[in-house]
């Protein structure tokens, strides 16, 4: 059987997996469980990414240090391949990080830095946790990279072993990240699961947070964007090409709250730039890393959701040493109705007052 699906439903079953309709989650260890990952990008030109999501979601008894205990105290949640995830899922990933490093360079770099790896690990046994600055590069190769990891060997080391599920992130704070082993992080005796079937779950889990998705996308460094062959066939009315979707998110979201939001340009209900534009029509680009002159909605623009569409961008800026949100423009696709132009003031509002700070409008926002 294939579901057919109006662009409308479409939508809104989209948004119904990402939370993003009015009815609200619990808590946090609820919202990242059926997100299944929340970006970690620490970029705060309005807060770090994982907050503005969980705030999305959550509303106002969202607040970072709930988070932060849940990581590093409660051990609910932890941190691998740049998302937060819950420590349920754990089990789901070990195959994966079994495999990991990926790339030849990688594996080789390891290999040739055997005796550094065992030294990394023997100081974080003996005091750990340990930021990379607390340990002595003894690397016999150094990493070399066109980027900003080159020759940075104990982070890039730590970086590996966290991937290979040997070394975990114990805590982070504004300086950076702390790493210890494994051990102490994760909890002993997780269920044994085997490849195929964590696979499957993972899938599975997968196409429950997006709602509907293709059965094959683009490849993705970490965190798949595609769902192979769970939930049911679909087809959306004029879009062309198969989807998956979850017939629960589809009942669901058949009796879909809307609301007005602000999201984090690394939401994953925007990530997927292909799937955003067929589905919703939306055209988005994060600026941050283009020249200031060839930016068309600011540096790190937020998408506006309203209802079941986006409809904007809000180029904005917390600047927390004056008190102030800074809006510079809010951007809209189409000229907005007055309704909805009042949602998004509402909203720019309670972003400031979450954040504590006050709107003030810049020259020409």
């Amino acid at each position: 059987m294939v579901i057919t699906l109006s662009p409308e439903l479409a939508r809104r079953v989209a948004l119904t997996a990402q939370l993003l309709s009015a009815e609200r989650p619990a808590g946090i260890v609820e919202a990242v469980d059926a997100l299944t990952v929340v970006n970690i990008e620490p970029t705060a030109a309005i807060a770090p990414s994982a907050d503005l999501i969980l705030w999305t979601r959550l509303g106002w008894p969202y607040q970072p240090a709930d988070l932060t205990r849940l990581v590093e105290d409660d051990r609910a949640l932890f941190e691998w391949g740049g998302f937060y995830r819950t420590m349920a899922d754990l089990p789901l990933l070990r195959h994966e990080m079994a495999v990991r490093p990926q790339s030849r360079e990688a594996r080789e770099w390891l290999a040739a830095n055997d005796r550094f790896r065992g030294e990394v690990m023997a100081r974080l046994r003996a005091d750990g946790p340990l930021r990379p600055t607390d340990i002595d590069d003894t690397a016999a190769v150094s990493w070399r990279s066109s980027g900003w990891t080159n020759n940075r060997n104990v982070l890039q080391m730590l970086e590996m072993l966290v991937l290979r599920g040997d070394v975990a992130i114990s805590a982070r704070d504004a300086a950076g990240r702390s790493f210890d082993l494994a051990e102490r992080v994760y909890p002993a005796g997780l269920a044994e699961i085997a490849p195929e079937d964590a696979a499957r779950e993972r899938a599975v889990r997968r196409l429950g947070s997006l709602g509907i998705a293709r059965p094959r996308s683009v490849a993705q460094p970490i965190e798949p964007i595609d769902v192979g062959s769970v939930g049911e066939e679909a087809r959306v009315e004029g879009v062309p090409g198969v989807w998956r979707v979850d017939p629960e998110t589809v009942e669901r979201a058949a009796s879909f709250a809307p609301r007005t939001a602000l999201l984090s340009p690394f939401d994953r209900i925007v990530f997927d730039r292909k799937r955003l534009e067929e589905l919703f029509g939306y055209e988005y680009l994060l600026e941050m890393y283009k020249p200031a002159a060839k930016r068309r909605w600011g540096y790190f623009a937020l998408p506006i959701l309203h209802g079941d569409r986006f409809v904007g961008k809000l180029d904005a800026k917390a600047d927390r040493k004056s008190g102030v949100l800074k809006v510079f423009a809010v951007h809209q696709d189409q000229p907005f109705a007055d309704a909805v132009v009042e949602a998004v003031d509402d909203e720019i509002s309670e972003l400031a007052r979450w954040l504590g700070l006050e709107v003030q409008l810049q020259p020409g926002g």
